[in-house]
This record gives structure tokens, sequence and C-alpha cells, in this order.
């Protein structure tokens, strides 16, 4: 596992980080009920591919912001390793 620093975001991508897990936890406590109440697996499969989109769609966003920030600070600080580190979140990304 990687270390792990402390990275302060900016409020409003926080936020909206912030809001979107909150509608993908509402999605997921979803599934949970339809699970529970024998909903058509069709449905359950749809709402799943729902949940896994939303949460791409976090991971853009934050490995947008990432990419602004973090590696672009790291790059000018000439610490070029954070190239291999982002090479393989990206790798990890791809494979879902």
């Amino acid at each position: 596992m990687m270390k792990h620093t402390v990275t302060p975001h900016p409020d409003k991508l926080k936020q909206n980080l912030k809001q979107r897990l909150a509608r993908i936890e509402g999605q997921v406590r979803g599934l949970q009920r339809m699970v529970e109440t024998d909903t058509y697996c069709d449905d359950i499969l749809n709402q799943i591919a729902s949940v896994q989109a939303a949460l791409t769609g976090v991971s853009r966003k934050l490995l947008t912001q990432h990419m602004h920030s973090c590696v672009k600070h790291r790059l000018n600080a000439g610490d070029d390793s954070v190239l291999d580190e982002l090479d393989t979140t990206i790798e990890r990304l791809l494979k879902r």
C-alpha cells in the first residue's frame, strides 16, 4: 500500500463529492432493500450499473483534481515518482 498524506480539497470540490457520495450511499441502501424484497433481478442489475456509473463520476472528478493539484505540485517540486503512482492509479481505475 502507498503512503497516505493529507490533501486539502477545495471546499467546492469537497461539497460536490460529499453530495455525490451521499446520493450513492442512498442508492446502495436502495439496492439492499431491493434484494430484501425480492425485486426482479434485472431491476437490481440496472441499479447496480447506476451506482457503478456514479462512482466512476466521483473517481473522474477526484482524478482531475489530483492531477491539477497534487501531481502538478509534486512535479514542480522535482518528484517524478508521482508519475508512476499516477500510472498505477489510472491502471487500477481502468480495470473496472
